[in-house]
């Protein structure tokens, strides 16, 4: 990991840019660390600054408020501007927060991104030619809106002057490596073991669980199949070239679906496609027609049709819910918002 460090030896600097709505859990898991290293070392390394997307204050999802103590646009001497969200809210979409990261760019700012942070610095054109990560439910979203990013899978990515972060509890990972190379991996331990967060995990281990843990099945059968679907979601392949690229048959193939996932082959299939479209409807902003093309129905009828058997709303009634609401709904009991059930 790179270092980032004050340039004069004062206590690093480290900005929150909060969009209302915020996940509470991903900025303390960046910020408690900062805290208690200052408590560990008895004096002040780390200075946080909160900064509200507006006014005096920030909201968290929960209801909890996180008073400002800067403010966007203030010419504080930032060593790292990090931005906090944890969905893609109409205030990270403010033509006058993504200028003010942009001058902060031109003044060789570090820049950051914690859960859905990185979309904004996406959308603000300050993510070309870098690496970057993402929270897994909106990876989807931002490479249909970005085609060419360079996205990976990992916990956190720092890649030369940006930082981004899945969020949730990761930000507790990233910041154990900057206090690590900044004083000293004892150090960083040492405010590690403070939280108990006793197994650190590096940069590359993965956000979720692998599949067998997610669809509750060891068949490795099932399992290739389902990784085929899951890239070939815009294209989809059809019961005999599923079967024979992983080897059996197609009626074999549907009965291994039916007795580990409980439903046909292509049932699962199309619901994984369906799953697709609710994200891509209440993430993004992409036209009706384009979710269509991305998720391979043949007609936006045949597509309403079978969003709305699956969700009981049509495409236009689900945009214009709550994209997490609607995520959170129909992800519940699912696995991977896949009906095993019904």
């Amino acid at each position: 990991m790179r270092t980032f460090s004050s340039p004069t030896g004062d206590p690093f600097q480290i900005g929150f840019l909060l969009i209302d709505g915020f996940s509470l859990l991903t900025y303390s898991a960046a910020a408690e660390p900062l805290r208690a290293a200052n408590q560990l070392a008895g004096e002040k390394r780390y200075e946080i600054w909160n900064i509200p997307a507006q006014g005096a204050r920030s909201t968290a999802s929960c209801g909890a408020i996180i008073p400002a103590n800067a403010h966007v646009g203030e010419r504080l001497r930032f060593d790292l501007v990090m931005v906090v969200s944890s969905t893609d809210s109409p205030d990270a979409q403010q033509p006058r927060l993504l200028d003010w990261l942009r001058q902060l760019s031109r003044r060789k700012i570090p820049l950051g991104g914690l859960g859905t942070g990185p979309l904004m610095l996406a959308r603000a054109g300050l993510l070309r030619q870098r690496r970057m990560t993402l929270h897994w439910a909106y990876q989807h979203a931002l490479l249909e809106m970005q085609p060419d990013i360079k996205l990976d899978q990992q916990l956190y990515v720092v890649d030369k002057d940006r930082i981004t972060c899945a969020g949730g509890t990761a930000p507790f990972d990233l910041m154990h490596a900057l206090i690590a190379d900044q004083h000293g991996h004892e150090f960083a331990r040492a405010v590690s073991d403070w939280w108990s967060h006793a197994n650190v995990r590096a940069s590359e281990d993965s956000q979720r669980s692998g599949r067998a843990q997610r669809y509750r099945t060891n068949n490795a059968t099932v399992l290739r199949a389902i990784g085929l679907m899951d890239t070939h979601l815009s294209d989809p392949l059809d019961l005999v070239q599923l079967a024979e690229s992983v080897g059996v048959t197609a009626r074999q193939l549907n009965r291994l679906f039916n007795f580990h996932m409980r439903c046909s082959t292509m049932t699962f299939y199309r619901r994984l496609r369906l799953h697709k479209s609710l994200q891509l409807l209440t993430q993004t902003s992409l036209p009706i027609s384009e979710v269509v093309a991305a998720t391979g129905f043949v007609s936006t009828s045949h597509f309403s049709q079978a969003f709305k058997s699956r969700y009981t709303k049509t495409p236009a009634q689900a945009r214009a819910c709550d994209g997490d609401e609607m995520l959170a709904a129909f992800s519940s009991g699912h696995r991977d918002g896949v009906d095993v059930d019904d």
